[in-house]
C-alpha cells in the first residue's frame, strides 16, 4: 500500500521534430515508411485483451497511391460491439479500483514509448493511411499524441488535489468517481491524436471504453493500441471495434449501461446521436455525459493595418496543411481591397511554388485527400464555383484520382459574401476569399458573424489595437478558439486547449481539466468526528 501524495512528472510539450535532410529522424522514418509499405498487414480488433480476427476482410489503401494495399482490417459485427460492452464492464471493478497513481504510469509510459521506439511506426502508419506529411503527422501522431497523455495525468491529480474545506470537528472530502458504465469513443480519420485521447482521456479516469475508429484511421490506429498494450493496460479497458455506424450504434444506445459517449465528427452525425440518445434516457442507469466536436467554417479577417505577407503566409498554411482537412482549417477569409492586391501576390507567388504528392516524398507539401467520398465531395464544390458567376477560381482548380486523391489548393474569390463555399464546411484544400470595402471593417464582422452556423476557430489580422479589440468583443461566440495575428489552426495541449460553440460542439476543451471533469462523477464525504449524542439546541431553552 502507498501512504505518500504523489507527484506525476510535470508536463512539459513535447518537441516537434524538423525531419531537416540529415537528420536521424528523417532517415529513421524513411526506414519505417519502407518497412511498413513493404508488407501487408491484417489488423484484428481487440475485445477484452484479445485479438479477434473475422472472415470479412476490407482492404486498406493509401490515398494518395490508391494501387497499393497496406493490408486489410477484419469487419465486425453488432455482436462484436456487445462483447465489447460486456468486456468494458467486466474490467471496470479492478480499472476504477486500481489506484489512480498506477492508472497514470501506464499513460505515462505509452507517452514516452510514443516520443521513443515508437516515434518512426506512428508517424509512419499515419503519413501512409492518412496521407499526412512528415511534419504533419510529427504534430499530431506523436507531439500532440504525448501531449495528451501527459498533461492529462497532471490535469488529473489537479482534480482529485481540491478538496473542500472543513468546519470544526468535521472532515469534508470529494472523490471523482468514473462514470457507472462504460464509454463510447467515436473518432475520426484527420487527427490519430485525437483518435488515441478521444478513448485515452476517460480511461485515466477509471473508465472503460469501446472504441471505434474511422476507417480510414484504421491502420494507426492498431498502433496506438500496440503502444498502449506495450505500457501495460490491463484488457478491456479499451476495446477497438471496426463496425459501421448505425450497427454500433444500434447495441451501444440501447444499452442501460451506456454512460458517456466521447465524439469527434460530422455536426450531421452528432445531432443524430445526441437525438437517440435523448430518446432512449428513460432505458439508461445514469443520465449520459454527451462530448462532442464537430465541424467548423474556420474564418480568418484582415483590417486595413494588417501586414500582406503575414495574412498570405496565415491563408496558405491554415487553409492547405494536410489539405485542409482539419475542422479548424482557414475556409473563410475576409480582405480589406487596400491590402488584397498585396495578399494575393503573395498568396498566388507561394502556391506556385508548393508541390502535390506522395507524402513518402519530403518534398511535397500537399498529399491526397483521405478519400474517394470526400474527393468527389470537394470536387463537386470546385465545380460548381467554376460555372458560377458570383466566383472566380484564381487559383488551383484541378484534381484528379488517376493515382491517389488528389486536389490542388483551390482558392475562390467571391462576390457574395455569403456565397456556397463562405457557408458550407467542405473540408478541403479550398480558401474563399471576400474582398470588402475598406472603410466596412465593423460591418464585416457582423456579416462574418451571422453566415455560419458554427464557430470553432477564427483569426484576426491587425496591427490596430482598437480594431483588434472591436473584433475580439464582436466575435466573442464566433470562435471557441481565437487567434489574434496567426493562423487559426496549430492548437496546443496545455496552452490552447481546443473547442467551439454553435454547431461546432459542446466546448469541452480537450487538452485541458475540463475534458476530464466530464467523465468523472463526484462524491462528496463528509465525516463528523464527534457525533452528536443530544438532539436538543441551544434556542429550545427556557428564557
Amino acid at each position: 500500500m502507498s501512504n505518500a501524495i504523489f507527484e506525476v512528472p510535470i508536463a512539459i510539450n513535447e518537441p516537434v521534430l524538423s525531419y531537416a535532410p540529415g537528420s536521424i529522424e528523417r532517415e529513421e522514418l524513411k526506414m519505417a515508411l519502407a518497412a511498413m509499405k513493404s508488407r501487408q498487414v491484417e489488423i484484428p480488433m481487440y475485445i477484452g485483451g484479445k485479438e479477434v480476427k473475422t472472415k470479412t476482410k476490407v482492404t486498406m489503401r493509401p490515398p494518395h497511391e490508391i494501387k497499393h494495399k497496406l493490408g486489410h482490417f477484419c469487419k465486425g459485427t453488432a455482436k462484436h460491439v456487445e462483447a465489447a460492452i460486456k468486456a468494458a464492464l467486466a474490467a471496470k471493478p479492478a480499472w476504477e479500483n486500481m489506484p489512480w497513481q498506477e492508472r497514470a504510469a501506464i499513460f505515462l509510459k505509452a507517452a514516452d514509448l510514443l516520443a521513443g521506439p515508437y516515434r518512426a511506426k506512428m508517424n509512419a502508419a499515419t503519413m501512409l493511411a492518412q496521407s499526412k506529411n512528415a511534419y504533419q503527422a510529427e504534430i499530431d501522431a506523436v507531439a500532440e499524441f504525448c501531449d495528451f497523455l501527459r498533461f492529462n495525468a497532471q490535469f488529473m491529480t489537479q482534480i482529485y488535489s481540491e478538496q473542500p474545506e472543513s468546519a470544526h470537528g468535521i472532515w469534508n472530502r470529494m472523490e471523482h468517481r468514473p462514470l457507472e458504465g462504460f464509454i463510447f469513443a467515436i473518432t475520426p480519420f484527420n487527427f490519430t491524436s485525437i483518435a488515441g485521447n478521444l478513448c485515452a482521456a476517460p480511461a485515466l479516469m477509471g473508465n472503460t471504453i469501446v472504441w471505434k475508429p474511422a476507417e480510414t484511421q484504421i491502420y494507426s490506429a492498431a498502433v496506438i493500441m500496440e503502444i498502449f498494450e506495450a505500457a501495460g493496460l490491463p484488457a478491456g479497458v479499451i476495446n477497438l471495434v471496426y463496425v459501421d455506424g448505425p450497427a454500433a450504434g444500434d447495441v451501444v444506445f440501447k444499452h442501460p449501461e451506456f454512460a458517456g459517449l466521447h465524439f469527434t465528427g460530422s455536426t450531421g452525425v452528432f445531432r443524430k446521436l445526441w437525438s437517440t440518445i435523448g430518446n432512449n434516457i428513460g432505458n439508461y442507469k445514469s443520465y449520459p455525459r454527451i462530448v462532442g466536436e464537430t465541424g467548423g467554417k474556420d474564418f480568418v479577417i484582415a483590417h486595413k493595418s494588417a501586414n500582406a505577407k503575414e495574412v498570405a503566409t496565415a491563408l496558405i498554411r491554415g487553409a492547405f496543411e494536410f489539405q485542409g482537412q482539419k475542422c479548424s482549417a482557414a475556409s473563410r477569409a475576409y480582405i480589406p481591397k487596400n491590402i488584397w492586391k498585396d495578399v494575393k501576390k503573395y498568396m498566388l507567388a507561394d502556391l506556385e511554388t508548393i508541390k502535390m504528392g506522395s507524402p513518402e516524398d519530403f518534398g511535397n507539401f500537399i498529399n491526397a485527400v483521405i478519400d474517394e467520398r470526400a474527393f468527389d465531395n470537394i470536387t463537386n464544390y470546385i465545380a460548381s464555383a467554376k460555372k458560377s458567376k458570383k466566383a472566380e477560381i484564381i487559383a488551383g482548380g484541378n484534381y484528379s484520382k488517376k493515382v491517389g486523391y488528389f486536389i490542388e489548393p483551390t482558392v475562390i474569390l467571391a462576390d457574395d459574401p455569403k456565397y456556397t463555399t463562405m457557408c458550407e464546411e467542405i473540408f478541403g484544400p479550398v480558401l474563399t476569399i471576400h474582398v470588402y470595402e475598406t472603410r466596412k471593417f465593423s460591418e464585416m464582422l457582423d456579416i462574418l458573424d451571422s453566415t455560419s452556423p458554427y464557430a470553432l476557430t477564427g483569426a484576426v489580422f491587425s496591427t490596430d489595437r482598437a480594431a483588434i479589440d472591436l473584433a475580439t468583443n464582436k466575435l466573442r461566440h464566433s470562435a471557441g478558439n481565437f487567434y489574434i495575428n496567426d493562423k487559426p489552426t496549430g492548437a496546443v495541449v496545455g496552452q490552447q486547449p481546443f473547442g467551439g460553440g454553435r454547431a461546432s460542439g459542446t466546448n469541452d476543451k480537450a487538452g485541458s481539466v475540463l475534458n476530464l471533469l466530464r467523465w468523472v462523477s463526484p462524491r462528496t464525504i463528509k465525516e463528523t468526528l464527534v457525533p452528536a449524542t443530544d438532539y436538543r439546541y441551544p434556542f429550545l431553552g427556557e428564557d
